[in-house]
């Protein structure tokens, strides 16, 4: 009698055990279930984001912008988002989200399974949350500062006065000592803190607010990235006739 009442009360204790197991995996299995992803483009721009890191993912998305038309595309951006018409804008199931840091936050956390960030209690964890937020923070918001002082002193550089603040080569100068010890901005492992860097990066480059080559470190995580199946494919599907109507480029500085 003991022995299958014990037998009984083990074979319940085991059904109460599954029994919440099961409920945690359905409920986190619907938590995974993603909503219809809508990207709202324009080439070139921080929507390009999104559209890689999909990619990386193998997240189903839908792309929409009017190629070379950037006119055209904001005014489809206009109809979602009429407050703040910005790319990216998307629409993730019936709600609309700007900000792509965010939006890679949001589809990091529901769906990625702990994929293209490290773990939380990890060492990496840490650079990779801090360059997630000083890719738009610092890199991005200095480089378009610098230029547009550039482009009104018409000199190739911003001719600081007054109070010198951190500018576009001391920015690079920290990523560049940052990447002479890690392979990514993540730190050991490609990330997303990876994905949010090469906006501002190429961006600097491609508008010689920086010479990219005087910083090989950065100019080699650049290619590695870059290399990525991913990425290809992003550029394939979200600027397959390049960049219309970039902003022109400062002009270089003279040397010797």
């Amino acid at each position: 009698m003991i022995a299958r009442i014990s037998v009984a009360a083990l074979a319940a204790l085991l059904t109460l055990a599954i029994g919440p197991a099961s409920s945690a995996e359905t409920r986190l299995a619907a938590s995974a279930a993603q909503p219809q992803l809508t990207i709202y483009h324009i080439e070139g721009r921080r929507s390009e984001r999104l559209v890689w890191l999909c990619e990386e993912l193998g997240l189903p998305y839908q792309l929409e912008f009017k190629k070379g038309d950037i006119p055209g595309s904001m005014q489809t951006i206009r109809q979602v988002s009429p407050l703040m018409p910005v790319a990216p804008t998307v629409r993730y199931g019936d709600q609309v989200m700007v900000e792509s840091g965010a939006i890679i936050e949001l589809l990091l956390d529901r769906h990625a399974k702990g994929k293209l960030m490290p773990a939380v209690d990890s060492p990496d964890y840490l650079s990779y949350l801090q360059w997630m937020h000083f890719a738009e923070g610092s890199a991005a918001s200095r480089f378009i500062a610098d230029y547009r002082v550039a482009t009104i002193q018409g000199r190739p550089k911003p001719n600081a006065q007054g109070f010198r603040f951190v500018d576009s080569d001391a920015v690079l100068k920290f990523a560049d000592d940052f990447l002479s010890r890690n392979a990514y901005f993540g730190g050991k492992e490609f990330s997303a803190a990876d994905i949010m860097m090469l906006f501002p990066v190429n961006l600097a480059g491609a508008l010689n607010i920086v010479d990219l080559s005087t910083y090989p470190n950065v100019a080699a995580w650049r290619q590695k990235v870059e290399s990525r199946p991913a990425y290809k494919k992003m550029v394939e599907v979200a600027r397959p006739n390049g960049v219309p109507m970039p902003p022109p480029p400062l002009p270089k500085a003279q040397t010797g």
